[in-house]
């Protein structure tokens, strides 16, 4: 148990490094800053990445929604499921405590959003909290049926990370506008900690939704797949 909460705590870190970090280190720089693009490809590469590098350890979760999903859909333990997030969230606040040594490194740093999740004031393009919860339910559904997909056992072997690291990318390409896109709890929870303004006050959002996302995608799954 314990290496598998070792390797959740690993890849949740590099998720929430990898992808925060893009997002604050890379978007926004003048002439060569990488943008929503570039953050979303970022997000999608941690992913697939650590998938390949520790999913043979713990599974792969690095997201307490997926952790909840996986279980509901009879894929992972229930005993496991709170030690699984507490390594998730302490992975994502350990990388967000990072993150920040290096940001504030810069002379004209400012914390600002620092890649935290909003919706309203907080929302990249100003979208209200009923966008931003149904933006969140429904993305994260889509990527427990990914996830649930991918690894079941009519897939094709090994290519699992590939399907679930560019479906995380989709993901942010459709929802970054809306809410920053967040389908993971821990990650919302990391960088919020550091973040100005709303983030802390709406993290709520972005603990509830990505949960009630998952339990319905891994619904959704039950009922359509054919595993036994």
């Amino acid at each position: 148990m314990t290496k598998k909460l070792i390797a959740e705590f690993i890849g949740t870190f590099w998720l929430v490094l990898g992808g925060c970090g893009a997002a604050v280190l890379a978007a926004g720089v003048p002439d060569v800053g990488i943008g929503w693009l570039g953050v979303s490809f970022a997000f999608g590469l941690t992913v697939l990445t650590m998938a390949y590098a520790v999913g043979h350890i713990s599974g792969g979760h690095f997201n307490p929604a997926v952790s909840l999903g996986l279980m509901l859909a009879g894929k992972f333990e229930s005993k496991e499921l709170i030690p699984y997030w507490v390594a998730q969230v302490a992975g994502a606040i350990g990388a967000s405590v990072v993150l920040y040594l290096i940001a504030s490194g810069l002379p004209e740093f400012a914390a600002g959003g620092f890649a935290s999740n909003g919706y309203g004031d907080a929302s990249p393009q100003g979208y209200s909290m009923t966008a931003a919860l149904v933006t969140e339910v429904v993305m994260t559904a889509f990527f427990l049926i990914i996830i649930l997909g991918a690894t079941s056992a009519g897939a094709p072997a090994g290519f699992a990370p590939i399907a679930i690291g560019l479906g995380l990318t989709l993901i942010h390409l459709i929802s970054i506008p809306v809410t920053n896109t967040s389908v993971n709890p821990a990650r919302s929870t990391g960088v919020a900690l550091f973040a100005e303004g709303p983030a802390i006050s709406q993290l709520w959002l972005f603990w509830v939704a990505p949960l009630i996302g998952a339990a319905l995608g891994a619904l959704i799954w039950r009922a359509m797949s054919t595993d036994d």
